[in-house]
């Protein structure tokens, strides 16, 4: 099945046309990465567990390696390469085959910060690694399997409340760990993409 579905996903994404945000030249922009791996018969995707910071308004959330783009970066796929080493010490090589793309996102950093666009990059790890996460970026380094993520009855709702706001959001919880927002929002992308539209799952709006 996981081979399959690996083979699923290299072809959705062959022909998967991203969206873009056409303002994105005016304001800062980010990426992510990730990476997609055949563990013990699962295809698993690499999340992280952000270190928890004051002031970082993803301290401590479940996300994809990433971050800015800096003014050296070439694009946003070598800004994905680099803070993925920077932040857990995998270098993604030229074997690391770069899958493809999914629609860049508008993330809000802070009420008065503005928005930061993010591209996502879907890449294939066929080797064995062992990372050595920056203490000070992530707490941990977690697999999770994309059937777990696949399966409608795992998918659970979270009340998030700020400023008297109240609203109940799609979410997942992994071994406790609990997926939602940001990351949530790339991964179901990449989920409608291997299973049709949603397929009965409550969706983010993008």
């Amino acid at each position: 099945m996981s081979v399959s579905l690996l083979q699923m996903t290299e072809t959705a994404l062959a022909s998967h046309r991203p969206a873009r945000k056409w303002l994105k030249a005016l304001g800062p922009r980010a990426a992510v990465a990730l990476i997609l791996q055949l563990r013990e018969g699962q295809l698993g995707v690499l999340m992280i567990r952000r270190t928890e910071r004051e002031g970082d308004p993803w301290s401590g959330q479940m996300a994809f390696p990433g971050g800015r783009m800096e003014p050296d970066d070439a694009n946003g796929l070598e800004t994905a390469r680099r803070e993925t080493e920077e932040e857990i010490g995998l270098h993604l090589g030229a074997q690391e085959r770069c899958l493809g793309r999914l629609s860049e996102l508008s993330a809000r950093r802070r009420p008065i910060s503005g928005r930061l666009v993010v591209s996502p990059y879907v890449f294939h790890l066929k080797r064995a690694v062992n990372f050595h996460p920056d203490p000070a970026e992530v707490a941990e380094v977690v697999w999770v399997p994309l059937e777990f993520l696949l399966e409608r009855d795992n998918r659970e709702e979270m009340l998030w409340e700020r400023g008297g706001v109240k609203l109940r959001l799609p979410c997942y919880f992994y071994e406790g760990r609990r997926i939602w927002g940001l990351s949530l929002q790339m991964l179901d992308e990449l989920l409608d993409l291997l299973s049709g539209d949603s397929d009965g799952r409550p969706l983010w709006r993008r």
